[in-house]
């Protein structure tokens, strides 16, 4: 294989990890030089479009794709959001093989302007004269109906009038057409307050943020006042654009207009790795997205984990910070950026921006644990098995686990599971169901008392291997009843118990009353929960068959000497048990013979 089809095959696979969710994709050449920017609904679709033998494909395509060497990749929530990155992303680096979007055209905002009495527009500039904007839209189309709805449930001015008070003390403006309509309260004539004015001004911006709770307060208290007056036409207009509001989606958190430059560093830790994602915003939008993996080392602080990111980042990517970033902490090294100003933020769009950017590290560490699964299962085991080790607290690695759930349905068909793991997977033809056959009632605890007893006897007695780690689907109770059994045989010492509790997964060991809880973002929680949901799963399945076994029994099954193959015959011919219980000897005769209609016609007439 020469080397550009190894090329091949390795973007292949960094195509077929990708998600599946909308996003951004950047094709990088050997110079390390972005040379194309898409947008895609399903990035993982899209971008294995390129690589499939087809015909389709444009010479220019063909050609871009021989020089792809990476795949890099940005995921957003939604189709409007990736339109929106790509453009700011093509007019930053300004990719050789792109061709749409490269003019100098922008997405339209709304701004609301900063004058007296304040008119709420359409721009395509945004100009720092203390206006507030609002926006990009994806759609012309879409912003204009957001205007004309804002304009219908708000009476707004729309003329180029200078409001200011000494123009309006003069007296020489009348009222417009907009006045006579009911679209302006006609504050050129001193017909409106100006703090009526700021409350109308405050209700569109709450529209605009995505706040639709002033709003709606407002068109409820509207459309009470106007059934009261018996004005049902203006009461339906208000129903009207409440139910409008449901589908209303006002903003964008792919660019900011308040937040005009700057840079965003978020931290994700591992127990061994640590990712760092870095956002660049110039002008409000995105123009930079890179997340790097480095080694935790031996006793490092997130302070210095960021640090350390930091200044790779700068010395590589970034080149010089911002004045502004945004960060989870503040940096150990944070003095040495002279003239940069470090944010650390609770609320609002900066911690939007934050989450924004640990999302981004999330799917990346998401996506290089998959790889790295692909590429090298037994590194990948290897790690994860020293990982629940640690969170565990056991003496080795659990390589082989099992684990116990019960399941009854008030009482009737007890049944019990036990399925196995090893290596982090599911070994299926290792599970186990078990019939509780000692216990009668509802009593869980001497359930598992019995399964544990009759699983690990017969272990010991074969000889055969005992797990590394004993998962029981209960809390401290479970943990207990099946811990005795584990004490009863001597084997305590031997294999590790723990109790994994319902709901938020708390972890309880044999002899402290305190659960203990894994962290929410490693993978042991995932592979623990996996493995409950796993045998809870399997016990349902078993306990719903037996349920289904005695729910469907037959009256014709305790009638001795009629076997299955008569019970067959009689109800394809009768239908019912209450139409075989109406036949005749005779017409049953017909059916199975003399003897055992005869045996069937006693035991009907003996029951009534």
């Amino acid at each position: 294989m020469n080397r550009d089809e190894e090329i091949l095959q390795s973007l292949k696979r960094q195509a077929a990890a990708l998600p599946s969710n909308p996003g951004v994709y950047q094709f990088v050449d050997r110079t390390g030089t972005i040379i194309y920017v898409g947008k895609a609904k399903s990035l993982r679709r899209r971008v294995s479009s390129y690589f499939l033998q087809s015909r389709d494909h444009t010479a220019k395509v063909r050609v871009m794709v021989k020089q792809i060497v990476e795949i890099r990749h940005i995921v957003v929530d939604s189709e409007q959001d990736a339109l929106l990155l790509e453009n700011s992303l093509i007019k930053s680096l300004q990719p050789r093989y792109n061709i749409l979007l490269k003019d100098d055209k922008t997405y339209p905002w709304i701004v609301v302007r900063r004058e007296p009495f304040p008119r709420v527009q359409s721009t395509r500039r945004l100009v720092r004269d203390g206006s507030q904007y609002y926006g990009p839209y994806g759609s012309l189309t879409a912003q204009h109906a957001l205007l004309e709805f804002i304009r219908e449930v708000v009476p707004l001015r729309t003329c180029k009038l200078n409001l200011s008070p000494q123009a309006i003390a003069r007296g020489r403006y009348g009222v417009c057409l907009q006045y006579h309509l009911g679209n302006c309260k006609a504050p050129c004539v001193g017909a409106q307050s100006e703090e009526d004015y700021d409350e109308c001004i405050a209700l569109v911006q709450s529209i605009l943020r995505g706040d639709l709770r002033p709003v709606r307060s407002h068109l409820e208290a509207e459309m009470a006042r106007a059934a009261a007056e018996l004005r049902f036409e203006a009461a339906q207009r208000c129903k009207t654009r409440l139910a409008a509001l449901d589908n209303y989606q006002a903003r964008s958190v792919i660019v900011s207009a308040k937040i005009v430059d700057c840079d965003v560093f978020s931290l994700l830790t591992d127990d061994d790795t640590a990712y760092c994602n870095f956002l660049r915003l110039r002008h409000g939008s995105i123009v930079a997205v890179r997340t790097v993996r480095m080694s935790t080392g031996a006793d490092s602080s997130e302070e210095e984990l960021l640090s350390a990111a930091i200044t790779h980042i700068v010395e590589t990517v970034a080149g010089e910070l911002s004045r502004e970033v945004i960060v989870p902490v503040l940096p150990s090294a944070a003095v040495l950026f002279d003239g940069v100003t470090f944010t650390v933020p609770r609320r609002g769009e900066k911690a939007e921006l934050l989450e924004f950017s640990l999302k981004s590290a999330r799917i990346y560490r998401a996506e290089t644990l998959k790889n790295l699964e692909i590429k090298n299962p037994e590194r990948h085991t290897e790690r994860l098995m020293n990982a629940m080790q640690k969170e565990l607290h056991l003496p080795h690695q659990p390589r082989h686990i099992e684990c116990f759930d019960n399941s009854n349905l008030q009482g009737t068909n007890p049944v019990a599971s036990c399925i196995v793991f090893r290596d982090g997977k599911p070994s299926r033809k290792e599970y186990r169901h078990f019939n509780i056959k000692e216990v009668v009632g509802i009593d869980d605890f001497a359930s598992m008392r019995e399964i544990v007893r009759r699983r690990y006897s017969r272990l010991l007695e074969e000889g055969a291997e005992l797990p590394d780690l004993i998962i029981v689907d209960g809390g401290k109770g479970q943990l207990s009843s099946a811990y005795g059994v584990l004490c009863e045989l001597g084997i305590e010492d031997r294999v590790p118990i723990v109790g994994l509790a319902k709901r938020i997964e708390e972890i309880f060991f044999p002899g402290d009353s305190m659960p203990y809880y894994l962290s929410r973002t490693g993978e042991p929680l995932k592979v623990v929960c996996h493995i409950r949901d796993e045998a809870h799963r399997f016990g349902i399945t078993f306990h719903r068959q037996k349920r289904s076994k005695t729910f469907i029994d037959s009256e014709l099954d305790h009638i001795p000497g009629i076997g299955e193959r008569s019970r067959t015959a009689l109800m394809r011919h009768f239908r019912t048990v209450s139409a075989i219980r109406a036949a005749t000897q005779l017409e049953l005769a017909g059916i199975v013979g003399q003897s055992k209609a005869r045996r069937l016609r006693e035991y009907f007439d003996a029951d009534t």
